[in-house]
């Protein structure tokens, strides 16, 4: 990797740029282009990060930074070569240590190399495909398969229910809706953007997408506004019979689902929510005529839509009451609105180590970072609050951010202190919630909702508001996973009837038995619960996916069925190592787990495990047939 300047950097331009940036991520690059040890220490050395601030200070005092911004100056404007220009092993981990400021795991070194660019996957044989591959959405896992299908030279086509790119960002257009992990991290690896703001908002997400797929020419390969009604494997013939709500039969020999996990919005049964004689909708389907001005407002629930809409409307309406069944933890961020500099995107420009290592900061922070923090210590004293040493103080943490933000508000606090321990459930950014409860017009109502009237809702402990618009912010359904497709595999057992209404399972969340050349992304258990870029997991998931396919190619494989006793295997140790993480904590209710207790949805393994479980397919974990055409 070599890093050259822009015909139109000049040192001026430079300086004010590196007076807007990151000082550990500045660090690491300097360390990197000049090779010079002195920049791994003391005083050089960035402070850790607290939470998932971005420590753009990095510690340092004035003067300290000072000779670090001139050093970089004169070692970005030299002209000469990074002196390590692509470390890996021990080199990088030491340091990735060192931006992060704090030990990070050797098994590290090997993924952040590849996403940095400094080392690269093997490149795919080119056996000539003669299969063709139906994949079905075009969001953001659907996409990247379509991209890395036409990297391999394998045929195939896109079904997409809506008219354009984009899944979930396409569908939700809610006031406040918006991405709550960083804009650099939400990306693909091989696509970034100069963003706008930190963290997304949809406009600018759907943007990227569509920017994504035109530049790789995905609307050729796509059908948009058709549904899949059912896809049916045929085994004499190896092959899938997919057919849309519009009757249309298409045949392919592999199918791969990308219709993810917040795909169906879930309505509460809620008695009488059929009488209500003003607009009533999930937030997944906001009307785009909408009027709020004046009006009294119900929203439901107070998960991460909602947390995203109170504060986006609370201004416009006359009056918001919203019905809370639990309270949730929330994490501060500083940067939620702030837009991303200039300068610092002219650094990302200009610089592009820069911009790797601030993504590589990033993902620590938001990613891995926490996950030993959410296995349980059976011997831990207080199990109600929280379930270890390192949670108990998560738990002060937030407890004092709440107690802050609704300072003078005795009755919000009590109202918004959880009592199960931090991380139990999705974490959330505070977005203006706080500020925003605080306000004269809202109202917050500790019940659910027991019945809705024509012109009230009525909470589960009689509490009523006469409002004129209800909003349900109540989630998705996350457990009945690909519904409400009819897919019927090798047995024609369809796969609803083999996984039961909402107990999901799969080797590696990507392949199920009796379900031969299916592959699913964000299949069950790989949401990530303990923070990070889901499109992260999706790389992984497509890799394997087209890793097989090749391997398929190369070898004359007309079938891969993933054998019963590998997935049974791999359900048990997901299982059990979810046995022992926060959310199986019966102290409170999630949507990662289902009725009977079992986290359905959610990953138990560090980012860096499943990378490296998902690395390649292993032929052995399948019962194989030779192709017959």
């Amino acid at each position: 990797m070599t890093v050259t300047a822009p015909t139109a950097l000049t040192r001026d331009r430079l300086v004010r740029a590196l007076d807007a940036a990151n000082m550990p991520s500045l660090v690491a690059v300097l360390y990197q282009l000049t090779g010079d040890r002195t920049w791994l220490q003391d005083p050089y050395r960035p402070t850790r990060s607290r939470g998932m601030d971005d420590n753009d200070g990095g510690g340092f005092a004035p003067e300290v930074a000072d000779i670090i911004r001139a050093a970089a100056l004169d070692a970005i404007t030299s002209g000469r070569p990074p002196a390590l220009p692509s470390p890996t092993g021990d080199d990088l981990v030491e340091m990735i240590s060192a931006a992060v400021g704090e030990s990070v795991p050797p098994e590290f070194a090997e993924m952040v190399a590849e996403d940095m660019g400094f080392t690269h996957a093997p490149a795919p044989t080119q056996t000539p495909c003669d299969f063709s591959v139906v994949v079905i959405g075009a969001g953001v896992s659907g996409m990247l398969a379509a991209i890395k299908l036409q990297e391999a030279g394998i045929e195939h086509i896109v079904l997409e229910k809506n008219s354009d790119v984009g899944g979930g960002w396409f569908e939700n257009t809610y006031p406040g809706a918006g991405v709550d992990t960083p804009s650099h991290l939400y990306s693909y690896s091989f696509a970034p953007r100069s963003w706008s703001t930190h963290f997304g908002k949809r406009d600018e997400v759907l943007q990227y997408l569509s920017d994504v797929a035109a530049e790789h020419d995905l609307q050729d390969r796509i059908r948009f506004d058709t549904e899949v009604d059912s896809a049916v494997y045929q085994p004499d013939t190896q092959s899938w019979t997919v057919t849309t709500m519009d009757g249309d039969t298409l045949t392919a020999d592999i199918v791969i689902t990308a219709t993810g996990q917040l795909n169906r919005p879930k309505v509460p049964n809620i008695p009488g929510l059929d009488t209500f004689d003003g607009p009533i909708f999930h937030t997944a389907e906001w009307p785009d005529d909408l009027d709020l001005q004046g009006k009294r407002v119900a929203i439901v629930g107070t998960g991460a839509s909602a947390m995203q809409v109170l504060p986006a409307i609370a201004e416009t309406v006359g009056h918001a009451t919203v019905f809370q069944r639990s309270p949730q933890w929330v994490a501060s961020s500083d940067v939620y609105f702030e837009p991303i500099d200039d300068d610092v995107s002219y650094l990302m420009e200009a610089v592009p180590l820069y911009r790797l290592w601030y993504r590589v900061r990033l993902a620590w922070n938001f990613n891995d970072r926490v996950h030993p923090s959410l296995q349980v210590d059976p011997d831990w004293e207080n199990p109600s609050r929280s379930i270890n040493a390192i949670n108990d103080a998560h738990r002060r943490v937030f407890t004092r951010y709440v107690e802050k933000e609704l300072d003078g508000r005795p009755d919000l606090i009590e109202k918004s202190l959880p009592d199960y321990p931090p991380f139990g459930k999705r974490m959330l950014l505070d977005n203006g919630w706080y500020s925003a409860l605080k306000r004269d017009n809202v109202t917050l109502v500790t019940e659910g909702v027991a019945s809705i009237g024509p012109d009230s809702v009525v909470g589960s402990g009689g509490h009523v508001a006469e409002v004129d618009v209800v909003i349900l912010a109540t989630g998705f359904e996350t457990h009945k996973l690909l519904s409400p497709i009819d897919i019927r595999g090798r047995s024609g057992v369809s796969i609803k009837d083999f996984w039961g209404p909402e107990d999901a399972h799969a080797h590696l969340g990507i392949t199920v038995p009796d379900f031969p050349n299916l592959f699913l992304t964000c299949g069950p258990g790989t949401v990530l619960g303990h923070g990070g870029s889901y499109i992260t997991i999706a790389e992984c998931q497509v890799r394997y996916i087209v890793d097989l396919l090749r391997t398929m190619a190369d070898n004359n494989i007309g079938s891969v069925e993933c054998k019963p006793e590998v997935e049974q295997d791999y359900v048990r140790r997901h299982d059990d190592a979810h046995s022992r993480m926060i959310w199986t904590h019966q102290g409170m209710d999630n949507w990662y787990r289902n009725d009977a207790g079992r986290v359905v949805s959610t990953l138990p393994w560090r980012i860096v495990d499943y990378w490296n479980m998902t690395r390649h397919a292993d032929l052995d974990d399948f019962d194989v047939e030779s192709a017959r055409r």
